[in-house]
């Protein structure tokens, strides 16, 4: 590796190394609040759902209508198994059949004791009337099974007075899990003075993986509004956070890591309203625990009038949400990231795994392609690194001669360059370029679903999570080493020994695979195993290019190469004849002759 590629290396550690540091140290701040806390959950417990309005507080038309038990029908499809609450009409249950949480049950959606998808408005004697305590009737009761292409629809109703009725209606789908629901208000104008009411998530989605801190760090309430996306995320300690807004309301929800709950209105109004809100509460051994909310405020003209939704509780699948018009839902990275993972990394993903069926050696013929893609940029720094090789002895030579000299040594690297058409941004701005896609790539393999709980050989056992073979005693960046991690440092200090020279960055040879070491043994698994088979390709490259090439280059052809001073390389000698001028150094070096601490002195006729 040249100077200019180590330094913008060294850059982007820095930087990735910051921003793990930060986190860290973050978490070790929020962990002093959490002391403060007086009711502290465990991980993957347990918050407490949201509560109800008391009975007493129903009004003479409600309160009779108040359910002092409850019922539930149980649906079962291909996907999921169901329960659906007479309490309401709400949703108490949501067992995914295809998933397990890190414990090995069934993933189980709902939190303990939280009726979800309900219903709220206020009455004409201006009571806040909460569905979740009301009998509604339901058409059917025990166990419901429904397979394939067939559907079922369940209905529940609550009579109000006269001819006044709400009606809530699901159709299920035996190889869908996707809802079909709608909530149906008959003569309710008399009863809803108001003309609206709310359609509500309350609870967030159960925990399901054994890191609750990396769980709550995906976890968010969200929107999408008018055609782009609204996140909520509770970053501070047991500090509510809420946001509205009145728009085009396509979906509203609430996401974890891998999974998603979210009610799309099929026909939105522009007069709807959504209100998020969230909480983020401390856990046992340094966990936390997020609660979020997300409501529709939606307008009734009085009559009969029905509100279609879709209601969507699954995997964060793209495939599957994104053909429900919810791919927005699906975390990609950040805006300028987001359409590489989107459109081009995952789709490239699936389809190389729809050649080997094996997600592991998906991802290393994954990483070949992606070396491949990124080939012309590669090709620049293994032949800049290449070069600067050739100009080691040159370097080391010259290094020697004005080793008292620092500002002549600056001088002699520049004419150097020069001569040989070195470009000091060569190394380093391909390595720039590629940044994107790294992103993307970390954004991808970091939160793909389909890598979930997926096992590839040895002791990697799931290459959503860290592959852990050793914990440690104590924990800088993270508490445990992971194997892959570890091997990909080992290929980083075989690339450092091949192409580092300069006896000056020797030190770096070490420290770097340690620090990336450290730093990527919390990745999944997966994301380590692309990052392993990336660095052998780069490896087998380097060796192939200085070892076994036909077309080997010497330090004459070097010399002999047409020369083209670049924009960097231009501003470097340009600063540097500058600082010869003025008689100082530049940026970096220490000053000559022993002039550190006094000011130039003006002479006659000339400037020191």
């Amino acid at each position: 590796m040249d100077r200019q590629s180590f330094i913008g290396f060294a850059l982007i550690a820095l930087i990735v190394m910051g921003w793990m540091f930060y986190n860290q140290s973050t978490q070790t701040q929020q962990a002093e609040k959490k002391k403060a806390v007086t009711a502290q959950v465990q991980p993957n417990s347990e918050t407490a759902a949201t509560p109800v309005t008391p009975q007493a507080d129903l009004g003479a038309t409600f309160t009779p209508l108040a359910a002092s038990s409850e019922r539930t029908v149980t649906i079962e499809t291909d996907l999921y198994k169901a329960a659906i609450s007479s309490k309401g009409g709400t949703v108490v249950r949501w067992e995914l059949k295809k998933f397990e949480d890190h414990r090995g049950n069934p993933v189980q959606l709902i939190r303990n004791g939280a009726s979800e998808f309900s219903m709220s408005f206020i009455s004409s004697e201006g009571r806040k009337i909460d569905a979740r305590q009301l009998n509604f009737e339901l058409s059917t009761a025990g166990h419901v099974k429904v397979s394939g292409s067939n559907s079922f629809t369940l209905t529940a109703r609550l009579g109000v007075s006269g001819n006044s009725a709400i009606e809530r209606t699901y159709t299920f789908y035996g190889n869908r899990y996707d809802v079909g629901t709608k909530v149906n208000l008959v003569n309710m104008e008399s009863v809803i003075p108001s003309r609206r009411f709310d359609i509500s998530w309350n609870n967030g989605l159960k925990y399901q993986e054994e890191n609750s801190v990396d769980e709550s760090n995906s976890s968010i309430a969200l929107a999408s509004l008018n055609g782009s996306m609204e996140e909520l995320d509770a970053a501070e300690f047991n500090i509510p956070v809420e946001a509205k807004a009145t728009g085009t309301i396509e979906y509203i929800g609430v996401r974890s890591k891998y999974f998603l709950a979210a009610i799309k209105q099929n026909n939105p109004s522009s007069e709807s309203q959504v209100f998020l809100n969230g909480v983020r509460n401390g856990a046992a051994n340094e966990g936390m625990v997020e609660t979020y909310s997300a409501s529709y405020r939606l307008p009734y003209r009085g009559g009969t009038e029905t509100k279609d939704f879709t209601l969507y509780i699954g995997p964060l699948d793209y495939n599957i949400v994104n053909e429900l018009g919810m791919g927005g839902a699906v975390d990609f990275g950040w805006a300028i990231i987001r359409p590489i993972g989107q459109y081009l990394l995952l789709p490239l993903l699936k389809a190389v795994y729809s050649f080997v069926g094996n997600y592991g050696i998906a991802i290393i013929v994954f990483s070949i392609i992606i070396k491949l893609l990124l080939y012309p940029l590669s090709i620049s720094q293994t032949r800049m690194a290449a070069k600067q090789q050739l100009l080691a002895p040159v370097m080391a030579e010259m290094r020697e001669k004005y080793k008292d000299d620092p500002m002549e040594q600056q001088k002699q690297t520049m004419k150097i360059y020069q001569e040989y058409g070195i470009n000091p941004a060569g190394g380093c701005l391909p390595l720039l370029l590629q940044m994107p896609i790294l992103y993307a790539l970390w954004a991808v393999l970091s939160h793909a679903v389909e890598l979930r709980g997926v096992p590839f050989v040895g002791w990697i056992n799931d290459l959503s999570r860290p592959d852990v073979i050793a914990n440690l005693p104590f924990k800088i960046v993270v508490g445990s080493i992971s194997g892959l991690a570890l091997l990909m440092g080992i290929t980083m200090f075989i690339q450092q020994k091949m192409t580092i020279t300069d006896p000056r960055q020797k030190a770096m040879i070490y420290m770097m695979p340690v620090m990336f070491t450290l730093m990527f043994s919390g990745f999944p698994a997966g994301l380590n195993l692309y990052y392993l088979t990336f660095n052998l390709i780069g490896i087998f490259q380097q060796v192939w290019i200085t070892k076994f090439s036909k077309n080997k280059m010497t330090l004459a052809d070097l010399k002999k190469m047409p020369k083209k001073e670049g924009w960097l390389q231009k501003k470097m000698r340009e600063a540097q004849q500058m600082a010869e001028a003025q008689g100082r150094t530049l940026p970096g070096q220490p000053p000559r002759n022993g002039t550190a601490g006094r000011k130039p002195q003006n002479q006659p006729g000339k400037r020191k």
